[in-house]
């Protein structure tokens, strides 16, 4: 590649090996070196290498023009600019050509013009494979000047030319991606008479301009990303367009927990502070996730919108910085992330979901913390007995100590700037609390068994075995059969029915 950059005229060119390739052929021909050498291809995408990937693949092998359809978040974007990691990382082009013309295959005024005058001493640059790359985001304010050109009447005054004339056109970004990608973002979004200026180029690689009907061979791998054309009334895919898109891939979120927790902690924006002050347990990394998965079959959510991939990694920043805030406060070294920090999530959560009318009556605070809830539910039963079937069995019930405990009269309060000799003193209250995490989880350090024996507390309320109430800042647990009758707090006066969040 090195003596490749050292031509600088096209007469060089034509004596080295050299040969010149459309784009499609370029990312095919890379992509067959790539698949037998069983290399990725598209790192940092996970969850996608039985589905989207080979999809993918294929249309590229097919030289394809590409529609990525699926829900927000989905990483539609990240795939197609991991696309250019498929293009050779350099080609040659015509020094001083607006739509960078291949010196073999000149499609501009420009280009021809330059090589009828200079020949072999028409001067060649080259071109980085991150130069060829265009997006644009589809808004309805786009115009076919944006995307396809306009005439420049500044252009003609200037250079003394008639509108006649090739050289008052101002192309826009569709031929200056010539030789490159080209991606449209949300497609919907751009309107039906723009959508339709699409056609020619798609299927005949022509423009047109204000009457110029300009042959320009355009060499150019289009992708276009879309939600799917039911989400709300946004737009559509004009029918004609979408034929034209010859592979349509659906993407979708990842199917597993394990999966969508290796994407969160990919993609999660943490300070090395932060890494080495705050410890993230397994079980809280598993509840965020768990919360996403929640909320993607919540009846509060709109399906049609979705839940974002970046809904767990928000929150999962925020679950730190929750943690950290608690360790900055109470002058401390290093923490843990308890579940009290989940009280941090919320706004993580509320930006990022679309709720239907249930929901919207609800409130946003009140799902989130539905959304909690649930999680802990579903992940208590991979830890612990379910305390249902453990109320109704013949034997011992396990939570049995710590539901009397509560029973007696005693209530606990959980507030999430709580420092640790004050957290573990209060967990440490509750009869019988401490003695099932030791037994079920002997193996454990300290910090897992004080997160385990909050979760256990969480479990319970969500079970119905004790009563949760939400604080300003924090969580006070209590009887639940005596929260029945008694409408006012306790000595502590706790108020439980009323959150930063409601």
């Amino acid at each position: 590649m090195s003596k490749l950059l050292d031509i600088k005229t096209l007469g060089q060119l034509k004596k080295s090996a050299y040969k010149s390739r459309s784009v499609k052929d370029e990312l095919r021909a890379n992509l067959i070196e790539q698949l037998k050498k069983r290399e990725g291809g598209f790192e940092g995408i996970i969850g996608f290498e039985d589905t989207v990937i080979p999809d993918l693949q294929t249309a590229i092998l097919s030289r394809h023009n590409i529609l990525l359809l699926g829900l927000r978040g989905q990483a539609k974007t990240r795939i197609a600019r991991l696309l250019i990691n498929l293009l050779d990382e350099y080609v040659p082009y015509i020094e001083g050509s607006d739509l960078f013309d291949d010196p073999y295959h000149p499609i501009s005024w420009y280009g021809h013009s330059t090589i009828t005058e200079k020949g072999d001493d028409t001067p060649i640059g080259w071109i980085h494979r991150s130069e060829r790359y265009t997006e644009k985001l589809a808004t309805p304010d786009v115009t076919v000047a944006d995307l396809i050109g306009d005439v420049d009447p500044i252009k003609a005054a200037t250079l003394k030319l008639t509108y006649s004339d090739e050289r008052v056109i101002h192309f826009g970004l569709i031929p200056r991606a010539h030789r490159g990608i080209f991606v449209i973002n949300e497609l919907p979004d751009l309107q039906a008479r723009i959508q339709v200026s699409l056609f020619n180029i798609l299927q005949e690689r022509d423009i047109q301009i204000r009457g110029f009907k300009l042959r320009l061979p355009l060499d150019i791998q289009f992708v276009f990303t879309a939600n799917p054309e039911d989400y709300t009334n946004r737009g559509s895919i004009v029918t004609p367009l979408k034929d034209r898109i010859e592979s349509q891939i659906l993407t979708h979120y990842p199917r597993t927990v394990e999966i969508s927790r290796k994407i969160t902690q990919q993609e999660a924006s943490l300070t090395p502070e932060q890494l080495s002050t705050v410890e993230a347990d397994s079980l809280v990394k598993n509840l965020i996730e768990q919360i996403a998965f929640e909320a993607r079959s919540s009846e509060y959510i709109d399906k049609k919108s979705g839940v974002s991939a970046r809904l767990t990694i928000s929150a999962y920043e925020n679950l730190i910085s929750n943690a950290e805030r608690r360790m900055i406060m109470n002058h401390e070294s290093n923490t843990f992330v308890r579940i009290t920090d989940f009280l941090g999530v919320i706004p993580a959560i509320t930006g990022k979901i679309e709720l239907v009318y249930e929901g919207e009556l609800e409130g946003p605070g009140k799902v989130a913390n539905i959304l909690i809830g649930k999680a802990i539910k579903t992940t208590l039963l991979e830890f612990f007995p379910d305390p249902e079937k453990a109320k109704k069995a013949k034997g011992v019930n396990p939570y049995a100590s710590i539901i009397n405990w509560f029973g007696e009269g005693n209530n606990l309060a959980l507030v999430d700037d709580m420092s640790l000799i004050d957290y573990k003193k209060e967990l440490n209250e509750v009869a019988g609390l401490k003695d099932l995490v030791k037994k079920l989880h002997p193996r454990i350090t300290e910090n897992q068994q004080l997160l385990l024996m909050e979760f256990v507390l969480h479990g319970l309320s969500e079970f119905s075995q004790l009563n949760k109430g939400f604080l300003d800042n924090g969580f006070a647990f209590s009887d639940m059969f005596n929260s029945l009758f008694n409408l006012q707090p306790d000595e502590d006066d706790l108020d439980l029915d009323d959150d930063r969040y409601n």
